[in-house]
């Protein structure tokens, strides 16, 4: 097999879209918890003339956790821009006609970023029971990021009310475990059940790329292009300095190198997103 090559061509076929990245201006509060703090911003211009230097059509707005629930800033983006979709985080006693309104402006789901949140709150309570049937029955989902080892509560206390699910990052399997981990297995028996989507992302964070390669092409022959999709996670908070645009989308070609299947991830995507 093939090693991974950082100064390897990329093809002539880019990602169509684009489905994990980040956004904020100058001046964004910052969580109490934000588990980190940028200081700069990476205003939305500045993430489309990244995705017109590299041929990337569209574009997904992760909410992200350093800003808890201010989602101002890519609400007005996703207005001015309709080749963007978002998600945000929300507080749980979020009323209909507020979900109902951001649907409309291109927010398509609601993040739970669980990640070191411990204890997981407590979803069984009225709040979060009429959160995730409200998202449900307005089409939209939940964006999903937690530990491998807590993605079984998570994903059951998702399962009554039949909402989409969209998992982070590969889910975050444990290298030592390989296929056998719960991040892997949890979220194939997910994409299986037909109320699950993984994203391929984050992956540069991994030191030997023969890891998410691995777990892509275990996850395309076990669940198939339709429940995968592409992120690059930019603008790669932690990894300032050391990761490029374009090196995600060379990642992503070794893990996947064949045109047809990165294709069909891309068709999948854009459905997904833009056209529900």
């Amino acid at each position: 097999m093939s090693k991974f090559d950082p100064a390897a061509p990329l093809s002539a076929n880019p990602p169509l879209v684009d489905s994990h990245a980040h956004i904020w201006g100058p001046g964004m509060p910052f969580a109490n918890h934000a588990w980190a703090r940028p200081a700069y911003a990476f205003p939305v211009e500045e993430y489309l003339a990244l995705l017109d230097a590299n041929g990337v059509q569209y574009g997904v707005i992760a909410a992200a956790s350093l800003f808890g629930t201010y989602n101002d800033y890519t609400i007005r983006a996703l207005r001015r821009f309709p080749r963007l979709r978002g998600t945000a985080i929300v507080d749980p006693d979020i009323g209909f006609y507020d979900l109902e309104r951001m649907r409309a402006e291109g927010i398509v789901g609601i993040r739970l970023q669980l990640f070191h949140v411990d204890p997981l709150p407590d979803f069984t309570t009225d709040a979060y029971v009429r959160l995730f049937h409200r998202l449900r029955d307005l089409g939209m989902h939940v964006h999903v990021n937690v530990e491998a080892a807590r993605l079984a509560p998570v994903l059951a206390a998702l399962a009554p009310s039949e909402v989409a699910i969209v998992i982070d990052h590969f889910g975050w399997p444990e290298e030592q475990f390989g296929l056998d981990c719960p991040g892997f297995t949890l979220s194939v028996d997910a994409c299986q059940s037909g109320r699950a989507w993984v994203k391929l992302s984050s992956g540069f964070r991994r030191a030997d790329q023969d890891v998410p390669r691995a777990l892509a092409q275990a996850y395309v022959e076990q669940v198939g292009t339709e429940r995968l999709f592409w992120g690059s996670d930019a603008p790669f908070v932690g990894m300032e300095g050391k990761v490029a645009y374009a090196d995600t989308i060379r990642q992503y070609e070794y893990w996947l190198p064949d045109d047809a299947v990165r294709a069909a991830i891309s068709r999948n995507t854009y459905a997904f997103y833009f056209d529900r």
